[in-house]
């Protein structure tokens, strides 16, 4: 048989043919006069059971520790690693599907957040969020939709531990009288600095305004879960670690509004330590 005939009989490409030569996986056959291989039956065969080991999800590294006779690995100890691979894989499949089904149903009652996708945890704290503010016309507010940006970039960069903690002690206080209107009035103060000038003396009545709102709209608890010195040191701009995202998440406000979060910080920072 020549190279299109082998392919033809065994149902592989030619190019996979000569790929498994190179391998090593299969053996290279005599050549006629012309130049071409000839294939017989055994190559057909070594040919086969290549196709049905690749076909079994083995990887062509593992089909040749199956093939060669001095490999130390016989097929079973293959297969099996094969079979908890593919368990590890049906795991991690059920879990992506279980969370595409709820992103699919918060999206069919119409809930599918525009940061989206985010974890269900996140998913159902801003659908908290929602049905709080439900009935009360507000204006569509530029730091309320940074606000849920950072949740998502939270989401997506704390461990699970770090962000079931930090959604735990957001929740109390959206769920206190008068929360949403405190959350709001900070929002809207805050969207009013977008433009001040901190030279200008109103200006800075003004920052000190917006971060006793937001320090007010904030949970007693946080204070303790990021820590006295922690949420002095965000105050002050400075990092428990040197990465570069605190710059970056205060260069993303107007230099008014950036001053006004590290006021609040501040504030509960003392707050925290009254509480010590």
């Amino acid at each position: 048989m020549r190279i299109g005939e082998l392919a033809g009989v065994v149902g592989v490409t030619t190019r996979a043919i000569r790929h498994y030569h190179h391998l090593g996986l299969l053996p290279e056959p005599e050549r006629r006069a012309n130049g071409y291989r000839s294939y017989g039956l055994r190559h057909a065969v070594a040919l086969a059971r290549v196709r049905r080991l690749t076909e079994l999800g083995l990887g062509l590294a593992e089909v040749r520790d199956v093939l060669a006779d001095d490999a130390g690995r016989d097929l079973a100890e293959v297969l099996a690693e094969l079979d908890a691979d593919l368990a590890r894989q049906e795991t991690a499949i059920r879990e992506r599907r279980a969370r595409l089904r709820s992103l699919l149903d918060d999206a069919g009652r119409g809930g599918l957040s525009s940061e989206g996708p985010v974890s269900p945890e996140l998913a159902a704290f801003f659908r908290e969020m929602e049905r709080a503010s439900a009935g009360r016309e507000v204006a569509e507010s530029v730091m309320a939709a940074k606000d849920r940006e950072f949740l998502a970039l939270f989401d997506t960069t704390a461990s699970p531990e770090d962000r079931d903690a930090f959604l735990t002690a957001l929740r109390p206080a959206l769920g206190s009288p008068g929360a949403v209107e405190r959350a709001h009035a900070a929002y809207e103060r805050l969207d009013a600095l977008a433009d001040a000038d901190l030279a200008d003396p109103r200006a800075q009545a003004a920052v000190d305004e917006a971060a006793r709102t937001l320090a007010a709209a904030l949970p007693d608890s946080l204070p303790t879960d990021l820590g006295s010195e922690g949420a002095q040191a965000f105050a002050e701009g400075r990092a428990v670690r040197d990465d570069g995202f605190l710059d970056a998440f205060f260069a993303d406000f107007a230099p008014a509004q950036a001053e006004a979060v590290r006021r609040a910080m501040a504030l509960l920072a003392q707050r925290g330590r009254a509480a010590e």
